[in-house]
C-alpha cells in the first residue's frame, strides 16, 4: 500500500467512506418507516393512544442497550462486516414485521400487539449490530484527518435516507390501504438490505490489507487467529475505566436526553399552541430535519477552510452546538406565550435542527477520534457504551417528554405552559451538555478538522507517493 509523505497510512479511501455512507442510508431508511409512518398510521388511521407508538420506540431504543455486547463481537471477531450485513438482515426484517403488526392491529389488536413486539426487538437489535460495527470500522480505519470529514458524510447520507424514503414510499403509500403499508414496506426492506450489502463488500477486506502494510493503522493482536479473548465483563471494566470514555458516555446521555424530547411533541405543540393543522404541523419535522442538514453542511464548509482547524475544532463545535440548542428551545418556550400570530414558528424550528446538526457532527466526529483513544482492539466495545447511552437517553427522552407534557397539562390546564416546561428543561439539559463538553477538555482528536479540502489532501497523498 502507497504511505503518505508523512508515513501515515492513508487508511479508508474516500470511495469506501461513501460506500458506508450508503449502509448508513440504507439503515435509515428503513427505520424511519417505523418510526414515522407506522406512527402515523397507529395514531390517526388505527385510533390508538400516541403513547403506544411511543412506548414501541422507546422500546426499540431500550434494546440497543445491547449495543456494547455487539460493539465487543465485532471487536473479537475477525471481521466487523457479517455485523452490518447480518444486522442489516435483522433489521429489514423487523422493519417488514413492524408493517404487518400495524395491519394486523387492524383487525385484531391483542395478536398485533404480539407481532410488534418482536418487530421492535428486531429492530433494536438489526440497529444496534449493524450502526455500532459500522461507526467501530470507520474509527478503526479512517485516518484521524478523515473522521470528522467521514462522520459528516456518514450522517448526512443517513438524513438523506430519511428524506428520500418518505417522499418515494408516501407517494406508493396512496391510496392507503394496509395491503399496501405492508408491501412498500417489505420493498424499502429488501431494497435497503441489498445497497447496504452491495456497498460494505469488499471495503474491510481492503482496509485490512492496508492495516497489514502499516500496522500502526490499527492494532488487529487481540482479533487474530488462535489469540485469548479477553472475557466481555473485563472489556467493558477496561473501557469504563479509560477517562475520557467515561466522560464522553456521560456527555452523550445528558446531549442525546435533552436532544430527543422534543421528538413526539413538537407536532402536538404546533397543533395545540399554534393552532396548525395535521398537515403543516407535519412539515415542521421536515424543516427540522432540513435545519441539520444545513447545519452538518454548514459546519463541513467551515472546517474545510484553510487556516480554519481552530474554528473546526470539534469539542468548540459540541460546545457551540449545545449552547445553540440551548437558546433554541428556550426561543421556543418563550414563543408559547407570545402567540401564534407575532412568533415566526418555521424559522425557530429551522434554528432548532441548525443548531443540533452542527451539534451532532461535532458530537459523532468526537466519537470516531476518541473510540481509537486508548487501548487498541476496543474500538467497537467504546462505540457500542456510547451507543448505549445514545439508546437509553433516546427512549428515556421520548417517554420524559410526553410524560411531562400529560402531568403539566393535567395540573395547570394549560397545554402553552406544559411545552414551555418541557423546552425549558431541555434548554437547561443542552446548558450541561455543553459544561461537560468544555470539561472534558482538548485532546489531539479534538483539533481535527471537521473537514479537509480534498484537492488539498489528495495532493499531499501524491507528494507523498512520489518522494
Amino acid at each position: 500500500m502507497a504511505l503518505a509523505g508523512n508515513g501515515q497510512a492513508r487508511g479508508l479511501s474516500w470511495v469506501d467512506i461513501v460506500r458506508m455512507g450508503l449502509v448508513q442510508t440504507a439503515l435509515g431508511a428503513i427505520v424511519v418507516i417505523t418510526t414515522s409512518t407506522l406512527n402515523r398510521v397507529m395514531i390517526v388511521e388505527l385510533g390508538l393512544l400516541a403513547m403506544l407508538p411511543a412506548g414501541l420506540v422507546a422500546y426499540h431504543y431500550a434494546v440497543q442497550m445491547t449495543r456494547t455486547r455487539w460493539g465487543y463481537g465485532s471487536d473479537m471477531g475477525r471481521s466487523r462486516t457479517p455485523w452490518i450485513v447480518g444486522g442489516m438482515f435483522v433489521l429489514g426484517f423487523g422493519g417488514w414485521l413492524a408493517a404487518v403488526a400495524t395491519a394486523v392491529m387492524s383487525v385484531s389488536f391483542g395478536w398485533g400487539l404480539a407481532i410488534a413486539l418482536v418487530a421492535f426487538l428486531l429492530i433494536g437489535l438489526g440497529v444496534g449490530a449493524a450502526g455500532t460495527s459500522l461507526l467501530a470500522l470507520l474509527a478503526t480505519y479512517v485516518t484521524p484527518g478523515r473522521r470528522a470529514a467521514a462522520a459528516s458524510t456518514v450522517w448526512i447520507m443517513m438524513i438523506l435516507g430519511f428524506v428520500v424514503t418518505t417522499i418515494i414510499a408516501g407517494q406508493f403509500l396512496d391510496p392507503f390501504s394496509y395491503t399496501r403499508l405492508v408491501v412498500v414496506s417489505g420493498a424499502v426492506s429488501v431494497i435497503a438490505f441489498t445497497v447496504a450489502t452491495l456497498a460494505i463488500m469488499g471495503v474491510e477486506r481492503r482496509a485490512m490489507a492496508h492495516a497489514a502494510d502499516a500496522p500502526s493503522l490499527v492494532d488487529q493482536s487481540d482479533r487474530t487467529e488462535g489469540a485469548e479473548k479477553p472475557p466481555f465483563r473485563e472489556v467493558l471494566a477496561e473501557v469504563w475505566a479509560e477517562p475520557k470514555a467515561r466522560a464522553f458516555s456521560i456527555f452523550v446521555f445528558v446531549s442525546m436526553l435533552a436532544y430527543s424530547m422534543q421528538d413526539l411533541i413538537l407536532e402536538p405543540f404546533a397543533g395545540h399552541v399554534f393552532n396548525l393543522p395535521p398537515g403543516e404541523s407535519t412539515q415542521l419535522s421536515g424543516v427540522h430535519h432540513g435545519g441539520a442538514l444545513a447545519g452538518m453542511i454548514g459546519v463541513a464548509l467551515i472546517g474545510s477552510l484553510r487556516g480554519g482547524s481552530r474554528v473546526g475544532a470539534l469539542r468548540l463545535w459540541a460546545i457551540g452546538g449545545c449552547l445553540a440548542s440551548a437558546l433554541a428551545f428556550a426561543a421556543l418556550a418563550a414563543s408559547n406565550f407570545v402567540g401564534p400570530e407575532a412568533w415566526p414558528l418555521e424559522a425557530s424550528v429551522f434554528a432548532l435542527g441548525l443548531a443540533n446538526g452542527a451539534f451532532a457532527v461535532a458530537a459523532i466526529g468526537s466519537m470516531m477520534g476518541l473510540a481509537g483513544a486508548g487501548r487498541p482492539g476496543r474500538e467497537g466495545t467504546r462505540m457500542g457504551l456510547w451507543g448505549a447511552a445514545q439508546a437509553i437517553a433516546f427512549g428515556l427522552g421520548i417517554v420524559l417528554g410526553s410524560a411531562v407534557v400529560d402531568a403539566a397539562r393535567y395540573l395547570s390546564g394549560e397545554p402553552h405552559i406544559a411545552y414551555a416546561i418541557v423546552f425549558t428543561l431541555e434548554g437547561a439539559l443542552f446548558v450541561l451538555a455543553a459544561a461537560l463538553a468544555a470539561r472534558m477538555g482538548s485532546t489531539e482528536h479534538d483539533q481535527t478538522r471537521v473537514a479537509q479540502p480534498l484537492a488539498g489532501e489528495a495532493l499531499m497523498e501524491m507528494e507523498g507517493g512520489a518522494r
